[in-house]
Formats: structure tokens, sequence, C-alpha cells
């Protein structure tokens, strides 16, 4: 199975199964297309109605229909005279193999196909009314080029990993997100949590929290580094029992054999300099609620007198993260239906000098004025377009930023592992509310339906974590034939279980976002030659 697609001037091919990743010139995407549904003898075929000498170029299916409908935005504006720029002679001095075949790391160089001395083979095709031309040799050579990668596993390769997902497992705990304060000092209006109330309220004692260390330790067999997450509500609210659980296991990781990493997840209303001076020597992460522009934030992230926290937060943001070194931290924010154009928030804050960015779309219920619609999506993915774009713009500049959902590792990539397991919600990765109790993640705390137990009995036998653990891309069908799974590992279990009322649901909206952000990271990567942090 393969993704064909064209954005910002490349033809890029995506073998799902192997990973591997083609950045090629016009007549190279139309025969891979045409080869996988048509064979060898099928694609030369059209290849040569298309492309052969003495022809005109026609509008047959591999360079007229047949792209348009396996390419990425499906109206042809990347390919032409555009894409052999960028894909062809272009980009070929920033990859790997000189006669185009993929490496043992699962990538083409940017041209696809290449000569000994690094000249793409459009250097030798004819050019006539704008069309390219290729002579029966070339075809011979691009279609033994296939069947190469073909041979090597890095061109419609099979599936792997669908036995695996088979197997039973059984994995050990490897985190908390500690929900120490059902409490919060802001009023926003997306807020999932109800003002971080959780239909409850009130502050995690810190023998809770000491306990939940304890039950973290019991049931992690097997694995020596171990996260947790201060969470709410706004966990400043209760910084007396963040420090105390963090004293608390420091002192037990050597005798547990254990080493833990914190993660503080904060609005920022409370950040002084003991704040600072606490996270930075504790913190392995710290993120920082902003959602960009000041009228954009002002209007969902509010206090509760209904002023906005913008004027507020900025400058300690911007004081803990010098502080920090520029290191270790992200700010999250959340765009809606009422900012759109959520790039402009994104470039306000690389503005501000922040580099390490998440900017992440509403999950609202039917009806809610902050809920994204299916007719937002053309829109919204040329925002993430636009996005890889400036990204570009400013790295050439030297002024360049992070986001989250761009940051891909095209060369290894995550572990199968991983990918079959996804977050591990449920499972790897429990929520425990101030009173101890215990939720497959944060975005299931207070419904009943998902109460798995508490930290001091454990985890019940209901079935919850089993339904968690089998609940992987390849039980949905949809997911099976999804040319992105081995990206999204199936999605998120909250955002289907909220949308479809299952946790084995499909979030189609949040899907086709997800897809136009692969495919926009992709075509960043390729374009910025692979960067130091792919």
């Amino acid at each position: 199975m393969i993704h064909a697609y064209k954005l910002n001037g490349l033809n890029i091919i995506l073998d799902i199964a192997s990973g591997s990743v083609h950045c090629v010139d016009d007549v190279a995407y139309d025969a891979i297309i045409a080869y996988e549904s048509r064979g060898s003898e099928g694609a030369r075929e059209l290849l040569r109605a298309g492309y052969g000498d003495g022809d005109e170029r026609g509008n047959g299916e591999s360079g007229g229909n047949g792209t348009r409908e396996s390419g990425g935005r499906g109206n042809g504006e990347s390919g032409g005279h555009g894409t052999r720029e960028s894909g062809g002679r272009g980009n070929a001095d920033r990859r790997d193999n000189a006669d185009g075949r993929s490496n043992a790391n699962g990538r083409s160089n940017a041209n696809g196909r290449s000569n000994a001395d690094g000249r793409s083979i459009t250097n030798n095709l004819e050019s006539a009314n704008g069309s390219q031309r290729i002579s029966d040799g070339d075809l011979d050579e691009l279609i033994a080029e296939i069947e190469e990668l073909i041979s090597h596993g890095k061109l419609f390769a099979k599936e792997a990993f669908s036995n695996l997902s088979e197997q039973e497992r059984d994995p050990p705990l490897k985190a908390l997100c500690l929900n120490v304060s059902h409490a919060c000092n802001m009023d926003c209006s997306y807020c999932f949590a109800g003002r971080g109330e959780y239909g409850g309220g009130g502050l995690m004692p810190l023998e809770t929290g000491k306990r939940a260390i304890d039950f973290l330790i019991e049931n992690s067999e097997g694995r020596r580094n171990l996260d947790v997450d201060f969470f709410g509500g706004e966990p400043l609210l209760n910084l007396d029992v963040v420090k105390g659980v963090v004293n608390y296991a420091r002192r037990v990781e050597q005798s547990s054999e254990k080493l833990f990493r914190f993660t503080l997840t904060t609005n920022g209303l409370l950040i002084d300099d003991d704040v600072i001076e606490f996270a930075n020597r504790e913190m392995s992460n710290v993120v920082l609620s902003l959602d960009g522009r000041r009228e954009t934030n002002d209007s969902a992230r509010r206090l509760p007198d209904g002023s906005g926290s913008y004027d507020a937060v900025v400058p300690k943001f911007k004081e803990l993260v010098a502080r920090r070194g520029g290191k270790d931290y992200y700010i999250r924010g959340t765009y809606t239906r009422g900012n759109l154009d959520f790039v402009n928030d994104v470039v306000h804050m690389a503005d501000l000098g922040f580099t390490e960015l998440s900017l992440e779309p509403a999950v609202a219920r039917p009806g809610s004025p902050n809920r994204l619609e299916m007719d937002d999506l053309p829109y919204l993915c040329e925002q993430y377009e636009l996005l890889a774009s400036e990204m570009l713009r400013r790295e050439k500049a030297g002024n360049g930023f992070r986001f989250y959902h761009y940051m891909l590792d095209l060369r290894g990539g995550p572990c199968v592992y991983k990918r079959l397991a996804g977050c591990g919600s449920g499972s790897e990765y429990l929520a425990v509310t101030p009173k101890g109790e215990l939720y497959p993640c944060h975005q299931f705390v207070g419904d009943d339906a998902f109460l798995m137990g508490d930290i001091w009995s454990g985890v019940a036998d209901n079935g919850i974590r089993e339904s968690f653990l089998k609940n992987g891309m390849y039980s949905r069908p949809e997911c099976v034939a999804c040319w992105a799974r081995l990206y999204c590992s199936g999605g998120c279990a909250a955002n289907a279980y909220h949308e479809t009322g299952s946790i084995g649901g499909i979030y189609r909206f949040g899907c086709e976002l997800f897809k136009k952000r692969i495919e926009s990271a992709i075509a960043l990567k390729i374009q910025s030659g692979f960067s130091a942090h792919d």
C-alpha cells in the first residue's frame, strides 16, 4: 500500500508498511501509482501514452486523473514544472544514495531517480509544449528501479505487524497523570473538565500523592524510567503537595531502582521565582498554556471575572523559559472555530521568542461555539500547509521553531511496539484523582463508566483495562485500510469516545486533520533536509 500526494512543489510517495518516504519527479510519481494498480506492463503502457517520445502528454490515468486521484490536494497545482524544480534536481544534494534507491533506513533520495553522478534523470528528458518526454530506454530503467525498491522491501511492502497485534499483552505501568488539583483559578470556555473540577473538586492530600508513587513503583515491573505528570485543574494551587510528592519520589528512587521524570502543566498565573526555581530543578518538562495572540487567548482563556489572562501569564512564561535555557518546555494552546486562522497564533508565539510550540484543535460537543466542523476542514488544511511553509522560511532565516505535530522521525520512527500500543492509556498510563481513584487517562476522569479502581486496592477486574489493551489500530476496519495508521496508531480513544460513544469509534474530523498534519510534516522534513531533531 502506498500513499501518493503533491505538496509544496514536491511529489511524495509513502510506502505504508515499510515507512519508506520517496520524493520523486513527475514521471516516477505517475509510474509508481500506475505500477500499483496495473503492474509493470500496465505502467509502461500508460507512461508511453503520457510521456513517450513523439507523443504529446495526454490526459490518461497516469498523467492526468490518476495523479490527481492519488495526490494530496487533488487539483494538480503542485505538479509540472514546479515539481521538477523542487522534487527533481533541486533536492538531489541532500539525500542519501546517488542511485536513487532507498537506504537501510527506508528513505530514497530527493529526486527518486539519479544517474551515478547524482543528476536527476529528469535532466535527460526532452521538453515539448510544457510536457516531459521519456525514451523507452529511460522507461525501462525507471521500471527496473521501481522493481529494485520492491525487492528491497521499500515499495509495496507487505504488512508485517498485524500478527503482532493479536498477541496477548500485559504491559507494566510506566506513567501516571496526577490530578493534584480539581480546582482552577481560570474559566476557559473549552475546558473539558468543567473549570478544572471534573464534576467534583478538591485538592490531593500529600499522603495520596505518596501512595500514588508507591503504586507506580509496585506496578512497573521491568521498567526503570517512570513518568509522572502534575495536572489539574491548576496544579500550582496545590504546590506544597507537588513538592512533597517530588521529594518523596527522589528519596525512594535509589532503593526502588527507579528513575522519575516529572512534568508540570500550568496556566501560569501562579508562577513566581519559587515556582521557576523548583520547576527548573525538578521538572523534565514544563507545559505552559497559551492560545496565541492576545485577542485569541483572552476570548477563551479567561479569569473568573471575565478578563483575559494574556498580560498576566506571558511575562511569567518568558521568564521561566529564559531561566530554563529555552529547553525542555513547550507552549501548549488550543484553537477553536473562533480562530481558524490559527497559524497567526503560532507565528505570534514564535515572535514572542518561544520555539517549542503546540496548538491543538478543540474537541467540543455538538452545539458548542468552539466546535470545529467538517466544513472547516478545507481551510484548516490550507493552514497546516501554510504553517509548514512559514516554518521552512524561518528555518532558512535562522529563527526557526518546532511545532509538536510536525516532529517526525523519518529515519527511524517509533518502535513497532509503540506503533501498536499508541499512547498506552488504560494500561501503561493511568490518571489519579485527588481521592486516589484510577481512570484510563485525564480525559475520562469523572466518568463512572471508566472508573478502574484506586491506588490502594489496585485496578479492579472490571474489563476496562482489557478493552483499552484490545483497542489498537488493527481493531478498527477503518484504521486497517488507512495509510496513516502507523503514524497515529489508531488515534485518541478519548476523542473517539466523546464523539461516537465508543473508544473504538472513529473521530473522522480528527482523522482528516491528522492526515493533513502528517502530509505537511513529511513535506517540511524533505524540504528542510532532515534536521538534527528528526
